[in-house]
């Protein structure tokens, strides 16, 4: 038997306004509320409404044997309740299939854990605490941002009591082993790693409209021939992508659609295919062997590393700099400017400021707002300057009120 496990990530950054030196001290607002609005509400009618109801469809139409799962931000969410409710209504509406799990991650989809744990860990609980207060559910197993992972982590997030975690499965650390099947991390006992099939998962989210790929076009009849052809050589498939593939990244008249419509019926035609959660895989199976993944590794690009996010000097300087800040920030109370500095720790500021070309180049241009990585820089340097200047003003405003205190 081979079970299919189809989880989508939903994020949506807070993207900044073209701030300029002259802000700084003088403007507050960082965030281009507008051109939030406007790519929230254009994805919203393209990719998370039609999709959602697409899936709806295929639960009741399935009776319950078609099951997928979502991680969705906490940024996401704070522009769909703002922009878009209808997204959120059916998400709920899809929580109460009882088909649906939703997964754990940073609420800010940050890089948090690489240089702030206790940043990191308070991320994770007001995650936690969102996915209760919307879908009154409690996640059981973690997608870190990016799919970021090491030993460390997996070690870590045991210890918060979660019983599985996802990772890309990169040949360079699976080696002769397979995705298809679960593992343990060295450094756990208990907690299981579920590993992205980032070739079946990439035929559908990026290969899907390539005329020139030769398996184009992609039907659902031979999509379930390659997952049924797993079957004895594996327990399940991690079909792993983003929400936005469907509609956004492959627009609707590419077919996209119809072949996720059509694709659960070809799938279960197979007597030994199913469709499981997360949790559910990892309740079924049991992991084969432990994995040492000592060296950090992603999703992103053909090195699957950190380097999207961390490989030039604008983006490492950028990072070290806003977590510079955490303990300054955080010693204020003052609830606006935490968040306005939380929202700096979402992945996409780093990415943005990425300058690698070559075979990866066009990915990183195309999700770039900016006209180019040094724009996204300066920009984002401002802001923190401006964030500086607030602190240190707010700080001085308190010792002021502390000594008027002291004096009545």
């Amino acid at each position: 038997m081979v079970s299919i496990c189809f989880y989508f990530q939903v994020h949506q950054p807070k993207r900044l306004k073209q701030y300029s030196i002259f802000d700084v001290g003088n403007n507050n607002d960082y965030f281009d509320e507008k051109k939030n609005k406007e790519i929230c509400e254009k994805v919203a009618k393209k990719c998370y409404i039609p999709t959602n109801k697409l899936m709806l469809e295929l639960i009741k139409k399935m009776n319950g044997k078609f099951k997928i799962s979502y991680s969705i931000t906490g940024t996401a969410i704070e522009q769909f309740k703002k922009y878009t409710p209808e997204v959120i209504d059916l998400f709920k509406q899809l929580a109460d299939t009882g088909c649906v799990e939703f997964l754990s991650e940073t609420y800010y989809h940050s890089l948090s854990f690489l240089y702030s744990k206790e940043e990191f860990k308070e991320q994770v609980e007001k995650h936690k605490k969102e996915m209760k207060d919307l879908f009154n559910y409690e996640p059981k197993v973690f997608r870190n941002t990016e799919l970021i992972f090491n030993n460390e982590l997996a070690n870590y997030i045991e210890g918060l009591g979660y019983k599985g975690i996802l990772a890309e499965g990169a040949d360079h650390i699976l080696g002769w082993r397979s995705p298809n099947f679960l593992y343990t991390p060295v450094t756990c006992k208990n907690i299981k790693l579920m590993l992205k099939n980032y070739k079946l998962s990439d035929d559908i989210a990026f290969r899907f409209s390539n005329k020139g790929w030769a398996e184009w076009p992609l039907t659902t009849d031979k999509f379930e021939k390659w997952v049924s052809a797993v079957n004895g050589n594996g327990n399940v498939i991690n079909l792993f992508m983003d929400y936005e593939t469907f509609g956004e990244h492959q627009w609707e008249d590419t077919g996209i659609f119809e072949f996720m419509k059509h694709l659960p019926d070809a799938i279960l035609k197979h007597p030994d295919n199913n469709f499981l959660t997360p949790s559910e895989v990892i309740d079924r199976y049991p992991a084969v062997s432990e994995l040492d993944i000592h060296t950090p590794i992603s999703w992103a690009d053909l090195e699957r590393d950190l380097t999207a996010w961390l490989g030039n000097k604008m983006q490492q300087t950028a990072m070290k700099e806003v977590y510079i800040l955490e303990e300054m920030v955080k010693k204020t109370k003052d609830k606006k400017l935490i968040d306005d500095w939380r929202n700096l720790l979402t992945s996409d500021h780093f990415y943005y400021m990425c300058t690698k070309w070559f075979s990866d180049g066009d990915v990183h241009k195309y999700f770039n707002p900016y006209d180019s990585p040094y724009d996204s820089f300066i920009i984002f340097m401002n802001v923190l300057n401006d964030i500086i200047v607030r602190t240190k003003t707010i700080k001085g405003e308190q010792n002021d009120k502390k000594k008027i205190d002291k004096v009545n």
